[in-house]
């Protein structure tokens, strides 16, 4: 399981309740229910990881997570997860907001834009950077959003959500392993989680 994913996972309270959004593979999905007994389900949109997550035996649902949703009343669960998922949407509030409303904590967790290494690349070469956590080339990456911690962190405070506890993370190699970061966050961490409650 990655390690973004690992450190989500240690904050989940045995037996909770939770939706994954973009649940990919379902890998989060399969180890909290497994070694947690949580009561899991999810909504993926790409058909192949949605089918391979139900010939897991998981609770996903294919489709737009925006509009599927909007099905759930309100506090419907005690987690939703958006993982490495809101830098690719077109609406982070709209989404934001609706996670807010049904679940009674989110968890957000997305690749940090000012990481030194993305910083110094554009520096030094002049072009749109890649790194191991962002890959891509500018014109097909699923990327459409530039997020660092620091800019989470003011949109958190902007729109009235509280942020219970902030990680910063830096990756190994495939994203398998990592460490904590402590000090210089937003310079050093590749990735920033964030758990929040609505105000």
């Amino acid at each position: 399981m990655r390690f973004d994913l690992q450190v989500i996972s240690s904050r989940i309270d045995p037996g909770s309740t939770l939706l994954d959004l973009g649940c990919g593979n379902g890998d989060l999905l399969d180890w909290l229910a497994r070694h947690k007994q949580v009561k899991g389900s999810g909504i993926e949109q790409d058909k192949d990881k949605a089918a391979h997550c139900i010939s897991r035996g998981l609770s996903v649902l294919q489709g737009d997570m925006l509009e599927e949703m909007e099905d759930y009343p309100d506090k419907s669960f005690d987690y939703v997860i958006l993982s490495q998922t809101l830098q690719q949407v077109y609406e982070p509030a709209r989404l934001l907001y609706s996670l807010s409303r049904i679940g009674r904590r989110f968890i957000v967790s997305f690749p940090n834009f000012s990481h030194w290494v993305i910083r110094t690349e554009l520096l030094l070469k002049g072009q749109a950077p890649k790194s191991q956590e962002l890959p891509y080339n500018w014109y097909d990456s699923p990327n459409i959003r530039v997020i660092t911690l620091k800019d989470f962190r003011k949109f958190a405070a902007d729109v009235g959500y509280q942020i219970v506890e902030e990680i910063a993370i830096k990756t190994g190699p495939r994203n398998k392993t990592g460490k904590v970061i402590k000090f210089f966050r937003n310079f050093r961490a590749s990735y920033g989680i964030f758990i929040i409650e609505k105000s």
